[in-house]
Formats: C-alpha cells, sequence, structure tokens
C-alpha cells in the first residue's frame, strides 16, 4: 500500500475519534468513558505508528514483499494487531456495549488465524531470517 494511502486510512480512523468526541460533548464523562479514552487514544497513536513503519509491506492478504524489523516492529512481531486490539477494546470500554464486546472476542481467534499464516508466509521467504527475529521479539 502506497504511503498516501496510508494516511487516508489514518485520516479516516481520526474522523472515527472525533465522532466520539463530538458525540460525548458537554455531557459529564462515566469513569468507564474515561477509561476506554485512557486506552483507546494511546492504541490508535501506536497503531497508526506501527502502520506508518510497515509501509509497502501492507497488505491485506499475507504476502512476505520485505521483513519489517524496525521501529516498533523490533519489540513486537504484529504490532498493528496487538494495538488495533487495544484500541477496539478501549471503545468498547469507552461505549459500553455488550454487542461490541461480542465483536470484541469473535475478532481476537480471527486475527490470531492471520498472524499464523502471516507467520507461515514470512518463514517460507525469509527462513532463519525471521526466524531469529521471532527469538529477539516479546511476541
Amino acid at each position: 500500500m502506497k504511503t498516501w494511502q496510508t494516511w487516508i486510512w489514518i485520516l479516516a480512523a481520526s474522523a472515527v475519534w472525533g465522532f466520539v468526541f463530538y458525540q460525548s460533548r458537554g455531557a459529564a464523562w462515566t469513569p468507564h468513558q474515561v477509561i476506554g479514552i485512557a486506552i483507546a487514544v494511546p492504541a490508535f497513536c501506536l497503531w497508526a505508528l506501527a502502520r506508518l513503519q510497515l509501509g509497502r509491506s501492507f497488505a491485506i492478504q499475507a504476502k512476505a514483499k520485505e521483513l519489517v524489523t524496525h521501529g516498533l516492529y523490533s519489540k513486537i512481531q504484529n504490532p498493528v494487531y496487538v494495538f488495533g486490539g487495544m484500541c477496539f477494546a478501549g471503545l468498547v470500554v469507552f461505549f459500553w456495549r455488550p454487542q461490541l464486546f461480542l465483536i470484541f472476542l469473535i475478532m481476537i481467534p480471527m486475527q490470531w488465524l492471520r498472524i499464523r499464516k502471516e507467520r507461515q508466509v514470512l518463514e517460507q521467504k525469509f527462513g532463519d531470517v525471521y526466524r531469529e527475529y521471532r527469538r529477539q521479539t516479546w511476541f
């Protein structure tokens, strides 16, 4: 994906944040909204950073274009999934809707399946270099 497309995704996601803040204007925030935002906003920022660091290696389906090992990827193998999940969890807490929690629970195994597929593709293309990278990262 090209850099300008990445920025469009980040701007679209930022618009969602604007909507969240707009919807809650003027009302006192509840404790769960404060906790939800405290989780979601930093997670969103880290998700955006991870997405930018991934650069052109981003793909909808698992492809091994380049092994990204810098920035957040130097410590976390899948920061886009980690911080995307944390951001969604923060939104679940913010909105306090049980149906969103069910979506979150469904999302976790789906993301895990994607991670497993990506690992297979990366290991096939980069072999020992990828295995060493996995050993050096936290998760």
